[in-house]
């Protein structure tokens, strides 16, 4: 989801090299099994301000699955920071929880290491069937021609931001719909001191979340059917090159925003100092930093030309989080049960308006919380024209050693060293070489 880190990305590494072991009690085989009827354990990760922001919004929830059930369900909500290595050692140590929440673009990397159940049909089946599920959401719970790693929970995508006031001032009348308006908006905006478009540039998610769409734009995979890495490959390079160019040639990004990794780009269009940014769900940021939802718009991420799509005319990574169920967990009935509720009509309306993110359940996409501007932009967007990261089991090392060679060549842009395709294309052979084999 948005807060994911770098940091994240690289502890996902080492689960390729696991296997599956006992974990949350269960069998010694790992197969599951309902010794432990009346409880489940639960890892929540931190979606709200805090973490008991988080307890609050959920607690009731979990009460109310009590009472439905009789069981009791035990709470931890996690950090991002903490989440990863969590995993890891449960995975490892045989001590975790029943039931957890993993970031989406994890999903194939936490699969391969074999310790989460998988969703089949049948128990699909047990909470209404995939048909209920927005398709895109689906395509980020596991790798291709697997059964499902996970179920969805929260959906999110990536929608342009723009401040209204700057807009006016240049004499701008909409948000640009194609890559090239941006540009040409961007070099009026970008003057006296001001920027038209945020960037973390040091930041590896967030720089393999762009580079990934624009490779899409370009015709590019960065990994083919076989999943073996295609960084060099002219969509790639050229994917590579466009994001970086607008800071290194069309001179629209501060090259102060190299070093950025911690959501600075936010502060700065809040600001003011911004007119633009690409972001998922950025209005709670917003109001944080004392902005007005009046002070800004909000608009699908620009595409070639046309309007967004499938194939090169994608404009977002399907973003969000995903429910998963460990493979031995001692309650899979009630595992199973609590997938359901949490999957259900109402508390997908309930726990998505609470976070501000979109249900990934088709059916409670119909409440009006959903249709608001902002939320309207990101529903479509996730419904017809975003795209999941590569479900490969090397997606994590993908996300470390691409958003690296970015964030290399934003520095590059910064100090005002040429970045040319052979640049780009000898950054990305780098990357690609630090691939593990195989």
């Amino acid at each position: 989801m948005r807060r994911l880190r770098a940091a994240a990305a690289a502890a996902v590494a080492a689960l390729t090299a696991l296997t599956a072991t006992a974990c949350g009690g269960g069998t010694a085989t790992g197969g599951g099994s309902n010794d432990s009827p009346k409880t489940l354990t639960y890892w929540a990760s931190n979606q709200g301000p805090n973490i008991e922001a988080d307890k609050k919004i959920l607690t009731p929830r979990l009460e109310k699955f009590e009472k439905q059930t009789g069981i009791k369900v035990k709470l931890e909500v996690i950090p991002w920071s903490d989440l990863l290595n969590r995993i890891l050692t449960a995975t490892t140590s045989g001590q975790g929880p029943d039931v957890l929440n993993i970031g989406n673009t994890w999903s194939s990397s936490l699969q391969a290491s074999g310790a989460l159940l998988p969703w089949d049909a049948k128990r699909f089946g047990q909470i209404g069937g995939k048909d209920r599920f927005v398709s895109a959401a689906l395509g980020s719970t596991g790798a291709r021609g697997k059964d499902p790693a996970a179920v969805p929970l929260y959906s999110l995508a990536y929608a342009l931001y723009y401040n209204k006031k700057m807009f006016k001032d240049a004499g701008i009348e909409r948000p640009p719909a194609t890559w090239e308006q941006l540009v040409a908006d961007g070099k009026k905006l970008s003057k006296d001191g001001k920027w038209a478009l945020g960037a973390e540039g040091s930041n590896l998610v967030n720089n393999i979340h762009q580079v990934h769409v624009l490779g899409k734009q370009h015709g590019a995979d960065f990994f083919d059917a076989a999943g073996k890495p295609t960084f060099t490959s002219p969509g790639a390079v050229a994917a590579v090159k466009q994001y970086v160019d607008f800071m290194a040639k069309d001179k629209i990004i501060a090259p102060g925003n190299a070093e950025y990794a911690r959501n600075q780009s936010l502060q700065d269009f809040a600001k003011g100092r911004t007119a633009m940014v690409l972001w998922q769900a950025a209005a709670t940021t917003f109001a944080s930093h004392g902005m007005k939802p009046a002070d800004w718009g909000v608009a699908p991420v620009p595409v070639p030309s046309g309007t967004p799509g499938v194939g090169k005319q994608v404009n977002s990574m399907v973003a969000g989080i995903n429910l998963a169920v460990f493979k031995n967990t001692d309650n899979l009935d009630g595992a199973v049960k609590f997938v359901k509720f949490m999957t259900s009509d109402a508390e997908q309306t309930g726990l998505n308006k609470a976070y501000g993110s979109i249900p990934p359940v088709k059916a409670a996409q119909s409440d009006p919380a959903f249709a608001r501007p902002e939320t309207a932009v990101l529903r479509d967007t996730l419904a017809k024209s975003a795209a999941p990261l590569p479900q490969v089991p090397h997606e994590s090392q993908f996300e470390t050693t691409v958003g690296t060679a970015v964030k290399e060549l934003f520095a590059d842009a910064a100090e005002g060293r040429p970045v040319t395709t052979d640049s780009v294309k000898s950054a990305l052979t780098k990357a690609q070489q630090q691939m593990p084999k195989g």
